[in-house]
This record gives structure tokens, C-alpha cells and sequence, in this order.
């Protein structure tokens, strides 16, 4: 006789599971599925044309390219502010903690306005740097400190409490072994704090790739210039030629799935890693 299956020990498994498979179907798999069903629209030669475009390749390297780069910078920015959070006291520590969080609460097209009033060439920061010659507002630069503005929580909230558990007496064993404070730091620290990293960068680049109300305000929106692959997507859409906006649309649904994907991977091997280590 064969064994009676096991039963799991939490109740309602089918039922929670069947709530799951709906809403992640409502939620996103039919939206996300709608999109190629429009984008089938276009024949396969239609459909190359509309991506391979200059302004669609153009608009898809600034996206993509800008957000890559200022997910990197977030990822060493936040790991700095991270380390000052929780490793020292200092007056207005809360303060600072708090100011975080403000790129999460505030609307992303108030965002916006305040970056173009700060860098615009008679801003406040936007004037010193235009008498050395550095234009920000309404050029590639300002939609990367757009991005590096909306991206830096997401590193900050998914390294910190990674730090705080992480048990300070194993930074006070290496340094009894014999190891200094920089191999401290690449060989007990990083590597505990690799996953949480990955997720962060990833979490950070994913947000400034979609980016779209902080951005417009500052980019200027030149084509082949400054703009932005979801703003060409608007665009098409108010054009009507809804399979060309859905057809960019799935070219970056695919890349960011892919580069999400590859990303994950790399999470889940430094988890592994680290439990092998430990």
C-alpha cells in the first residue's frame, strides 16, 4: 500500500493558493499578457521597424543605460549612508533617517518640479554649475540625478536591517585573528551583506527604468536626445498607434525580466555562498 500523502501542518492550502494564482493572474498576468496580444498587431517586420527605430533604440539606451548607472551609484551611496545609520550616534540621526524615506511619500511629479527649480540655469545649484559649463536641466544629466533621487531608498530599507542583525562580534573576532579593518570589511561584511545588496540594486534600477512623472519635468524630452522610452511609449499611445507603444513596451518588459532574472540568480548564489561559508 502506498503511503498517505503528508499533510502540511498550516490549514488551507488550496484556498490561499487559489487567492494567489487569482490575483497574481487580475494583477498581472492578464495585463501583462494583453500586451502581446495587442503587439501581435504588427507583423514581424512591423514590429522589428518599430523597435529597432533610432529614437526607439535611443530612448531605450537612456532608460535603460541612465537607470543601470544610477542604481550603481545608489547601490555606493546607500551602502554609506546605511553604515552611518547604524553603526554611529550622532545628533540628528533620526532626522536623517526619516529624510530617507522622502523620495518613497513624496509624488514623483513634485519630484520633478523641484529637481528642474534646483538645477534649471538660474537655480540654486543649477547657476554655480553653469558657469563651469555644466548643463543639468533638460539634458541626460538631469534624468540621472532624477533616477539616483527615486532609487537611493530602495538600497538604504533593504541593506539596514541586514546590518542591524548583523552580530558585530564577528567583525570583533576577525579583527582578534589578525585581519585588518579593510578585510573586515570585503571578507566578513560584504559578503554577508551581498544578497541584500543585489536585491537593493535591483529593486533601485527596476524603479528608474519605469520612471516617468520625476523624469519628463527635468529631461526636456528631445527625441534622440532626452527622452525616455516610457515617455515615447505616451506618446504613441496619444498618437493612437497603440501597437507601437505596447511593441516598445514589450521589448522592455522582456529586458527588465531578464535583467531581473539575471540579477536574482546572482542573489540567490551569494545566499548560498554565504550559508556554505558560515
Amino acid at each position: 500500500m502506498s503511503a498517505a500523502p503528508k499533510r502540511s501542518a498550516l490549514p488551507g492550502f488550496g484556498l490561499s493558493m487559489g487567492l494567489t494564482l487569482t490575483w497574481l493572474s487580475l494583477l498581472i498576468l492578464i495585463p501583462l499578457a494583453g500586451l502581446f496580444v495587442k503587439t501581435a498587431d504588427l507583423s514581424l517586420s512591423q514590429f522589428i521597424d518599430t523597435v529597432t527605430s533610432n529614437r526607439t533604440l535611443h530612448a531605450l539606451r537612456i532608460s535603460f543605460g541612465l537607470a543601470f548607472a544610477a542604481a550603481l551609484v545608489n547601490l555606493v551611496a546607500g551602502l554609506i549612508i546605511v553604515w552611518a545609520l547604524v553603526r554611529y550616534r550622532f545628533p540628528g540621526r533620526r532626522l536623517f533617517d526619516a529624510i530617507v524615506d522622502i523620495p518613497f511619500a513624496l509624488p514623483t511629479a513634485v519630484a520633478g518640479i523641484a529637481l528642474t527649480t534646483l538645477f534649471a540655469q538660474n537655480g540654486w545649484l543649477g547657476a554655480p554649475l553653469a558657469s563651469l559649463g555644466i548643463k543639468v536641466a533638460f539634458t541626460p544629466l538631469g534624468i540621472f540625478l532624477a533616477m539616483v533621487f527615486i532609487g537611493i531608498p530602495f538600497v538604504v530599507r533593504t541593506v539596514q536591517p541586514v546590518l542591524i542583525d548583523l552580530d558585530v562580534e564577528i567583525e570583533e573576532a576577525a579583527v582578534c585573528l589578525g585581519a585588518s579593518r579593510w578585510q573586515t570589511i570585503t571578507r566578513v561584511i560584504i559578503p554577508s551583506l551581498t544578497p541584500a545588496i543585489l536585491t537593493g540594486f535591483a529593486l533601485a534600477f527596476a524603479r528608474a527604468v519605469g520612471e516617468y512623472g520625476s523624469v519628463i519635468f527635468i529631461a526636456g524630452n528631445l527625441p534622440n536626445v532626452s527622452e525616455i522610452a516610457p515617455l515615447l511609449i505616451v506618446i504613441r499611445l496619444s498618437e493612437f498607434r497603440y501597437a507601437d507603444a505596447t511593441a516598445i513596451a514589450v521589448v522592455m518588459l522582456v529586458v527588465s525580466f531578464l535583467i531581473i532574472f539575471l540579477l536574482n540568480r546572482l542573489q540567490r548564489w551569494a545566499q548560498t555562498r554565504a550559508l556554505a561559508v558560515s
